[in-house]
C-alpha cells in the first residue's frame, strides 16, 4: 500500500454498491484496500456480485457471512483505513467499528434525511405517492440513518416513475456525490450539517402482506403500490381463485365508471389487459392490468 493514496475500505453487495465501488477505484487519489460482501443474498432484490469487480482491480475481498465484528475491527486497523464506505448495506455496525476510521464511516440513504430514516425509502415514496425524495450521503453513528450529512440532492418523483426508473435517478447521483466525499478527504477535511433530529421520521420494514392488493383502496392507491413494487424489487400481488398473482404493471382508468359496481369486479376485457373496478378516491375508479406474472384469463362481470 503506497503512502501518497488514502486507504479506503468498501462494504456494499448491491447495485449502488457496485456504482459507489467502480467510482472509488477510479480515483487516483484513493487505495481500495479492502471490499467486505456477500456471496450471495436472498433478501436484496438488486444484489449485485461485487466481488468481481474488486478482483479486477486486485483488491481483496471478504466475506460478510466468514467475517464478524472482531475479524472486521482487525481487518481495518490492519489496512490503516482512513473511511469505510458502507453503500447498500443494511447492516448496522457496532461502536467498535464506527470509531476506527479516522474519518468515519460514510453511510448511504436514498430519502430525504431527517425524513424517512429506516427500510426501503424507495418502495415507501413511491407507495405513499411522493413527489419528491432524495439522495443522501452522512457519516454513520450508532442510530440508524442518523449520523451528520455529508451531502443531499434532491430526487423528483413523476407520475410515470417505478422502483426500477427512480433508482436509475439516484444511482445517477451517487458517483457525483462519492467525489464530493473524495475531494473533502483529499484536503484533509469532511464538511458535515448534523441532522435536525427533531424532524426525523422513521419506516418501517415491509413485509408480504404490505404487497398485497385490496381492490377497496383507490385506483391511485394500488397504482402506486405497483410501480413501488415492480422489478428489481418482488412485485405488487393480488388474488385470483386460490391462486396470488404478480401485477408487475397498470394504469389508471381516466374514463368514467359505474359508481354501483363493486370493487374487484372486471368491467371490461380487451388485448391491452382487463379493467378492474377499484375503491373510490383520488386517481379514479378503475385499473387496467398491463403486465402480470402469469396470463390471467379473466371474463367480463367476474370478482377478484
Amino acid at each position: 500500500m503506497t503512502s501518497d493514496r488514502i486507504p479506503v475500505f468498501f462494504i456494499g453487495c448491491v447495485q449502488s454498491s457496485e456504482v459507489a465501488l467502480q467510482t472509488l477505484l477510479a480515483r487516483p487519489e484513493i487505495e481500495v484496500s479492502g471490499v467486505l460482501t456477500l456471496s450471495f443474498s436472498k433478501s436484496n432484490s438488486d444484489y449485485v456480485d461485487i466481488a468481481r469487480v474488486a478482483a479486477d482491480a486486485g483488491v481483496h475481498v471478504y466475506d460478510a457471512e466468514k467475517t464478524d465484528a472482531q475479524m472486521l475491527a482487525r481487518i481495518l486497523h490492519e489496512n490503516r483505513s482512513q473511511i469505510v464506505f458502507t453503500i447498500g448495506w443494511s447492516r448496522l455496525l457496532g461502536k467498535n467499528i464506527l470509531d476506527i476510521p479516522r474519518f468515519g464511516i460514510v453511510g448511504f440513504h436514498p430519502a430525504a434525511l431527517p425524513q424517512n430514516r429506516g427500510r426501503h425509502p424507495l418502495i415507501w415514496a413511491l407507495a405513499l405517492g411522493l413527489k419528491e425524495t432524495a439522495s443522501t450521503l452522512f457519516l454513520m453513528d450508532s442510530g440508524a440513518d442518523s449520523g451528520p450529512i455529508l451531502c443531499q440532492d434532491k430526487v423528483i418523483i413523476t407520475p410515470h416513475d417505478d422502483a426500477k426508473s427512480l433508482y436509475e435517478k439516484v444511482l445517477t447521483l451517487l458517483p457525483n456525490q462519492i467525489d464530493s466525499v473524495v475531494d473533502g478527504l483529499v484536503k484533509g477535511e469532511l464538511k458535515t450539517v448534523e441532522q435536525n433530529h427533531s424532524q426525523a421520521t422513521s419506516w418501517r420494514k415491509r413485509g408480504p402482506p404490505d404487497g398485497l392488493i385490496d381492490w377497496r383502496m383507490s385506483a391511485e392507491a394500488i397504482h402506486n403500490l405497483t410501480r413501488a413494487l415492480t422489478h428489481p424489487y418482488v412485485g405488487a400481488e393480488f388474488r385470483c381463485g386460490e391462486r396470488l398473482i404478480k401485477l408487475w404493471q397498470c394504469e389508471i382508468i381516466t374514463e368514467k365508471v359505474p359508481s354501483n359496481a363493486e370493487p374487484g369486479k372486471v368491467l371490461s376485457v380487451d388485448p391491452r389487459g382487463p379493467v378492474i373496478k377499484t375503491g373510490l378516491g383520488a386517481g379514479g375508479g378503475a385499473l387496467r392490468l398491463l403486465k402480470t406474472e402469469s396470463c390471467v384469463k379473466l371474463n367480463i362481470g367476474e370478482y377478484l
